[in-house]
């Protein structure tokens, strides 16, 4: 036998296998960095120009008009390719510059391809050009810290996710010190243009830089990144500009990804709900892509639920000549039934599992809580200006401030004019498990807001679900399915007549796959009790056949859940195929808009809904799309964030697919296997299924 000869670490760490599996780099990433991306048809030209166009229409605020005057009256811009220019033009395209970037807010994936695209186009231009990266968010931009990007740098990125290569930050210029110190920055590097790569909050900022550095021969271009999906451009008759924001696709499907794996482990161990709270606390276009792209049993959309009409409670009210204001917007306590409701019928066919998807900001769309929270505001801030106390050092307790609005709702009852808190909101209120009620009445933020994004949705949710559940499995109305073969089975082989013992069992002995246990047959007590009338055994002494308890124990259900939530780990994701080739055109539109002059604009790509020849790049004004929103109890010009269109093809399509999707029928789930993100082959997609479906909903004139 021979005799194994013992390595030496340090000669281990040299041997090339050993450097090559340990290396920070794998065969995946190394492809990914090396490869090449198309670019639309008009970037095959050796110059851009610009054609502004009347064909869209904004209705501008006037406060916009006001407070952005140099960019109010911007147009959208089309992008057109030359083979070649006048002298005067093509020296203007190709002259030296010097370029900023930075990103701003959260990750998204596919930044670092827009820093590609506008360096590979810029550099194509004029090989001198100088494209400095800020470091760690506006603050890079505030304290002049920048990095100059060189090849090396920008192809070590190419095609990775995050916003590694210059970092990111949330830090917004508005104060007018911070956009002197900006002003100064910009001077210190001999800027032509600078580059905002954010959300609405963050291209909002751009518009106010493009405004204020325009005297300084300053150019501001904004990208969209979000990977909420809240970033989508209409005109004001709605024609679609901008369809989704980049790195939406990517979180989507990453997100899916991880969901359709607990699919198949909750229909494989068949005895956990998965609950999958996904990001998105304004808009919910995360959770109707990842179910499109899963076929999850049940999916929330805050925006179905914000119309929500109660159209029992409208019959009701119609029948007693009246009218029920409450009927309409959805209550906690409607929506834990609703959910109760899908629970119990998949137990009924022997599924007491699943998986449900919830947005982050779900309960934003529910009308009691968003009437909670303002009556709770006025509550306490009332009785701090009127007792000259604060309310959280006066009812330090929990159950202090519970009787405290006990004493209000008593008092609507004996003072028909005090309206502020009546005995309905006192009964809803109590509805709601006490950390929420904790939560609602925990302290505002400076501004007197209530602080939205500490509130755990998921728990909120699932404490009304599991309560309900526990009354209707008292009553007798939750209960596992029992498989008509598998009772038959069961009983026969202890040699036990099923025909004797299944009508004494059952509800629906004569009728139905599935067998439900009498809704009184809730205990071993109760069932020996129905037995024991029925003298199939003896007396209360006598002992229920083994083979009878074991079916009466299957039938009684627990409701196991297991909470997870997807947001960091998607958008850190390696970005799709189609996020890849997205932000790069995105990057060579931002070089197009700067060569030409353009500020104030928002570079973006035109038809992303079809195929990749028909894309556009277009550069979108920035100012006509602001407006006044309330913003920490001050009005503020923003861009609105979009939310989810109901009346949508890709909404109404899910809708149609929804029951579907809950298969509460005898027979498989319909569970969708998106697969892994992959990068090549033909077989990835090639844009998210939301974009596929309005597309196909869009007859081209």
């Amino acid at each position: 036998m021979a005799k194994k000869k013992i390595v030496a670490l340090n000669e281990i760490l040299t041997l090339p296998q050993i450097k090559r599996v340990m290396d920070d780099s794998n065969a995946e990433m190394i492809d990914r960095t090396k490869y090449a991306l198309p670019r639309c048809g008009v970037f095959s030209h050796a110059y851009t120009v610009l054609e502004e166009t009347d064909e869209y229409r904004f209705e501008l605020d006037p406060e916009a008009a006001k407070q952005l005057p140099s960019i109010i009256n911007n147009k959208v811009q089309l992008i057109k390719g030359l083979d070649s220019a006048e002298a005067d033009a093509a020296e203007r395209y190709g002259k030296l510059r010097n370029i900023g970037i930075v990103f701003s807010g959260g990750p998204a994936p596919g930044g670092h391809n827009v820093i590609a695209g506008l360096y590979d186009a810029a550099k194509q231009a004029n090989p001198q050009t100088r494209v400095f990266g800020f470091l760690v968010g506006p603050d890079g931009i505030i304290e002049s810290e920048a990095v100059e990007l060189t090849d090396q740098l920008v192809d070590r990125y190419r095609n990775l996710g995050g916003f590694t290569m210059i970092k990111t930050g949330r830090t917004k210029i508005d104060t007018s010190e911070k956009m002197e110190l900006s002003r100064e920055t910009c001077r210190r590097l001999q800027l032509d243009a600078l580059v905002v790569v954010g959300g609405d909050d963050s291209n909002t900022n751009a518009a106010f830089l493009a405004q204020e550095l325009r005297k300084d021969g300053v150019q501001i271009i904004g990208v969209p990144k979000t990977i909420d999906g809240d970033i989508q451009v209409r005109d004001a008759d709605g024609k679609v500009l901008c369809a989704m924001s980049f790195g939406f696709h990517t979180a989507a499907r990453a997100f899916a990804g991880s969901i359709s794996n607990l699919c198949t482990d909750s229909s494989s161990d068949i005895k956990y709900w998965h609950i999958c709270k996904v990001m998105g606390r304004v808009a919910s276009h995360l959770a109707l892509e990842v179910a499109l792209q899963t076929h999850a049993n049940m999916t929330l959309i805050g925006e179905d639920l914000a119309d929500y009409v109660d159209q029992d409670r409208l019959q009701k009210a119609m029948e007693a000549n009246s009218t029920d204001y409450h009927a309409y917007g959805m209550t906690l306590r409607h929506l834990s039934r609703m959910i109760c409701d899908s629970i119990v019928r998949r137990a009924a066919v022997g599924k007491n599992y699943g998986v449900i998807v919830i947005p982050e900001g779900v309960l934003e769309f529910i009308n009691e809580i968003q009437v909670f929270i303002l009556k709770l505001n006025t509550i306490i801030a009332d009785y701090n200006h009127t007792h000259d106390r604060d309310f959280h050092s006066a009812f330090s307790r929990l159950e202090e401030k519970l009787e405290y609005l006990r004493r209000l709702a008593q008092r609507s009852r004996d003072d028909s004019s005090f309206k502020l808190w009546n005995s309905r909101d006192d009964d809803l209120f109590n509805d709601i498990p006490a950390f929420f009620q904790e939560g609602l009445l925990m302290e505002r933020d400076s501004h007197g807001n209530f602080p939205f994004s500490q509130v755990e949705t998921e728990k909120v949710l699932l404490g009304l679900v599991q309560d309900y559940l526990n009354i209707l499995k008292e009553q007798g109305r939750y209960k596992i399915g029992i498989s008509r073969d598998y009772f038959t089975k069961t009983l026969k082989k202890a040699e036990l007549d099923p025909d004797l013992f299944g009508p004494v069992l059952f509800k629906n002995y004569g009728d139905g796959e599935f067998l439900m246990v009498k809704p009184n047959i809730i205990s071993i007590k109760t069932l020996n009790q129905a037995l024991q009338n029925s003298e199939l055994i003896a007396s209360s002494d006598s002992a229920v056949p083994a083979p009878v308890e074991k079916i009466f124990k299957k039938s009684m259900p627990s409701f196991k859940t297991q909470i997870h939530f997807y947001g960091y780990d998607g958008r850190g994701n390696d970005p799709t195929r189609f996020d890849c080739i997205y932000t790069y055109n995105l990057g060579l539109t931002v070089f197009s808009l700067i060569a030409n002059g353009a500020t104030g604009q928002m570079a973006a790509i035109k038809n992303l809904e079809k195929d990749f020849a028909k894309w556009e790049p277009i550069g979108i004004p920035i100012a006509p799309l602001m407006h006044l929103e309330e913003r920490k109890s001050k009005l503020a010009l923003v861009i609105e964030k979009s939310i989810v269109d109901v009346n949508s093809i890709a909404f109404r399509v899910f809708k149609a697919h929804s029951e579907k999707w809950l298969a509460a029928v005898p027979g498989d789930d319909h569970y969708r296997r998106p697969g892994p993100i992959r990068f090549t082959g033909s077989s990835e997609e090639e844009r998210p299924i939301t974009l596929e479906l309005n597309a196909a909903g869009t007859i081209e004139e």
